[in-house]
Formats: C-alpha cells, sequence, structure tokens
C-alpha cells in the first residue's frame, strides 16, 4: 500500500490550494483516498496526482465544475468529446466578445473619432408586416429573432413579396427602465396575418439618421455618437429610436459586412443651427 498524502502534501504537488481541495470535496469531483472519522483529516493517494491536475488544467480553462465532474466520470469517449467541443466553443465565444470589447475601448480612446455621418429624412407613412410586444431588455435578442423567424415563415406562407429590408422599433423606456414596447417590422406588398404577425401603419416621422458599421456588439458606441450629434445641433429627441437592418445575418454570415441604419424621430428647436 502506498503512502498517502496530507491535504496540505497534496495541495504542494498540485498547486491546488487546501481551501480548493476542500471545495472540490464537497462537491464530489475530487475525494479523498481516506478521511480520518475522529480527526476528519483528509489524505491522498499519488494516483490522485494526475486528476488533481488534469482538474486543475480544466478550470484554468474556465470550465464549470459539473461539467470537469462528469468529464471524470463517464467512460463514453463521444461524451467526452462532446463536454470539451462545447466548453471550446464557450471560450471562443467569450474570446470573440473579448475581442470586440477591446476593439470597441481602442475607438473609445482614440484621440480622433471617426466622423459621424448624420442625415435628415422624411419618412412617410406606409403599412408593413409586424410583430410586437412589450419586452424586457435583456431578452430582446432572442425576442427578435423569434418574432423575425415568424415574421419570415408567415410572408412566405402568404406569397407576399418583401419590398424592402427588416427593422425595429423601440420605445425609450426599454433603454431607460429596461423594458419597453418593441416591434419588428418587415415592408411587404400585401397584407399578412398570421398568428402574432399582423399588419401594422408606421406614421410619418422626421429622422436624424446614421449608419452603424459591423456587429452590434458596440452599436451602443454609434448610438451615443448620434445621440451627442443630436444635442450639439440643439435636436430634441421624440421616441421609438428606429433600426433598419440594411445588411445582416440573413445576408452574410461576415458580422463586419453588417450594417445598420439607426434613426432617431426629431424636429429642430432652432431651425437656423
Amino acid at each position: 500500500m502506498s503512502a498517502l498524502l496530507s491535504i496540505g502534501e497534496f495541495a504542494t504537488v498540485t498547486h491546488l490550494s487546501v481551501k480548493t481541495l476542500r471545495h472540490y470535496h464537497e462537491a464530489g469531483l475530487l475525494e479523498p483516498d481516506q478521511v480520518d472519522p475522529h480527526s476528519g483529516y483528509r489524505y491522498y493517494s499519488p494516483r490522485q496526482v494526475a486528476t488533481a491536475q488534469i482538474i486543475r488544467r480544466f478550470r484554468d480553462l474556465d470550465m464549470p465544475v459539473r461539467d470537469v465532474a462528469r468529464l471524470l466520470a463517464t467512460g463514453d469517449v463521444e461524451e467526452r468529446s462532446a463536454l470539451i467541443a462545447e466548453h471550446l466553443q464557450r471560450l471562443e465565444r467569450r474570446l470573440a466578445a473579448t475581442t470586440d470589447a477591446v476593439g470597441a475601448l481602442q475607438r473609445l480612446l482614440a484621440p480622433d473619432p471617426p466622423r459621424l455621418d448624420v442625415v435628415h429624412r422624411r419618412e412617410p407613412a406606409r403599412r408593413v408586416t409586424a410583430v410586437e410586444g412589450d419586452v424586457v431588455l435583456e431578452d430582446v435578442l432572442p425576442w427578435y429573432g423569434a418574432a423575425m423567424a415568424e415574421i419570415d415563415a408567415a410572408v412566405d406562407a402568404a406569397g407576399a413579396v418583401r419590398t424592402g429590408p427588416p427593422g425595429g422599433r423601440y420605445d425609450n423606456a426599454l433603454f431607460t427602465e429596461g423594458a419597453g414596447h418593441a416591434c419588428v417590422v418587415v415592408p411587404t406588398d400585401r397584407d399578412v396575418w398570421d398568428g402574432r404577425v399582423h399588419p401594422v401603419d408606421l406614421p410619418t416621422r422626421e429622422l436624424a439618421l446614421t449608419v452603424h458599421r459591423g456587429p452590434h456588439d458596440d452599436i451602443d458606441l454609434t448610438y451615443g455618437a448620434l445621440g451627442a450629434h443630436l444635442a450639439e445641433h440643439a435636436l430634441v429627441v421624440d421616441g421609438p429610436v428606429h433600426e433598419t437592418y440594411l445588411i445582416g445575418p440573413s445576408e452574410t454570415d461576415d458580422s463586419a459586412a453588417w450594417r445598420t441604419e439607426i434613426g432617431w424621430p426629431v424636429f429642430a428647436t432652432n431651425p437656423g443651427a
């Protein structure tokens, strides 16, 4: 029988702290070889060193404890590979988000920010196909995806023709209060009714517009620049804000090629400004 290592000795050789080892024991991830029934002291077998090192590597990659436990417990090669592949995808998404955040910060800190092109346009009243509802801000993206899928299916089933790019109308309360009314729209050549999908009449609007280029992770920067422009030119915002997806995921998977037109309903308080 090989000698056992105390929890302190095991911590030293594995570079896992005593506190961490106790946590792993309580979580059922790495149980000691023996626990003294009187003192409660934990003792580990040298054979557990390799397991501890594997756990440490996966935890260094932020794999959740429950997934590491499943990885160690399974003897199924396919399940193990699926767990690792799923975590690698999470890491890739996190890396992409970090890269986008770094890029946004670099643009914010640039001494000469890119010139913002703002145009003013009168949008005529028109009738569109839409899905609308009250939404919580953090649920906007999945809500939009589901709404757009419903519109696409209904338009195709009705044999209608899309006459322009899709868009959205978002109440100011969605941003100021974290919840508000949202409306996803698609211009079509005829009325379409199907479940939540129905026609909506959009009123005439005076809009200040600019185009956000690239993915939506840093679209707040374009919103901020447009808002600053409106303030400097004495324009009063009268929501909801408009977004038109000139080029989006339905056209290309290359998010760098996406183009989103942002429009704020406005009127000039000083026409000569």
